[in-house]
């Protein structure tokens, strides 16, 4: 059976015509313009809009109620939830309508009331997110920002503009990362946070002002690091971060001492290229404190 004819507004006239795709849904009260490409298996929900420079991918599923706009593309497979808001023209008063992009690749969850905005000139003219990313109900991606592959951004967390993640970052709830700040790979942030400078991979940073409280133990377990690769973690954080050494210092000591182990590595590199500054440990250690 063909799919069902779409509904298209031109201006004040209302006509129809076919999805671009005999194997797409397109709910008949959804408006998809001219010009959006949609590939096989998408379906539309209802009252939801679809710009006409939209690149929808196979399988990609748009619930009732969202809106994407703009030179926005989406990969395969991802979910967008209801009211989700992707490609809308960024709130940076910087940008002058140039003509910037959002790219969304692949199996992401997009959940209600979450905003993703494009880049602009001054941050490259691309705001990107990569695959496998859940991003619960009124998250904040803004403008620039690189979203690496399964991060996880809980309720109400906010990405500043230029803000990166690397893979396997998890974000609480209600957390806000300052703009052009970075979180390492597999770093953890606790609900609550305000973070102002860059979180090194691996590690837990809680608070206002966000501080370090050691490795994010769990997650690193859940990835399937052997105990071997957490010790040499353990013992490159109490190197950098509590021996009082500066951070050149601490990387040649943990080169010299330590096993030459790709997270080690870039635990190291992502430390050496902060231009933010690093957030790090409190003062005194603190119960959760289990970089020990």
């Amino acid at each position: 059976m063909s799919a069902p004819s779409a509904r298209v507004r031109r201006g004040a006239t209302t006509v129809r015509r076919r999805p671009r795709h005999d194997t797409c849904f397109i709910h008949p009260t959804a408006i998809v313009a001219p010009g959006a490409e949609l590939d096989a298996e998408v379906a539309i929900g209802p009252y939801a809009v679809i710009g006409p420079q939209a690149r929808i991918g196979r399988g990609t599923t748009v619930g009732p109620h969202a809106m994407i706009e703009g030179h926005t593309t989406l990969g395969v497979e991802n979910h967008v939830f209801q009211f989700a808001a992707i490609g809308a023209v960024t709130p940076d008063l910087k940008y002058r309508g140039e003509d910037s992009r959002l790219i969304i690749g692949d199996r992401n969850t997009i959940r209600e009331f979450a905003t993703l905005h494009p880049g602009t000139a001054a941050g490259g003219m691309i705001t990107r997110v990569g695959n496998d990313n859940l991003l619960m109900p009124y998250t904040h991606v803004a403008h620039d920002c690189t979203v690496g592959n399964h991060t996880i951004m809980a309720n109400g967390a906010q990405l500043g503009g230029h803000v990166t993640l690397e893979d396997y970052v998890n974000v609480s709830a209600l957390v806000g990362i300052h703009q052009f700040s970075r979180v390492g790979e597999s770093a953890i942030v606790g609900a609550g946070s305000m973070v102002a400078q860059d979180v090194a991979p691996f590690c837990n940073a809680t608070g206002d002002r966000a501080v370090l409280y050691g490795l994010n133990l769990v997650g690193l377990r859940r990835r399937g690091f052997s105990e071997d690769i957490i010790a040499a973690l353990k013992r490159g954080y109490r190197i950098m971060f509590r021996s009082g050494l500066k951070v050149a210092e601490g990387a040649q000591r943990i080169r010299s001492e330590l096993p030459a182990l790709p997270e080690l590595e870039r635990f190291l590199r992502f430390i050496e290229t902060s231009e933010r500054g690093l957030c790090r440990p409190a003062s005194r250690r603190g119960p959760d404190d289990d970089s020990e």
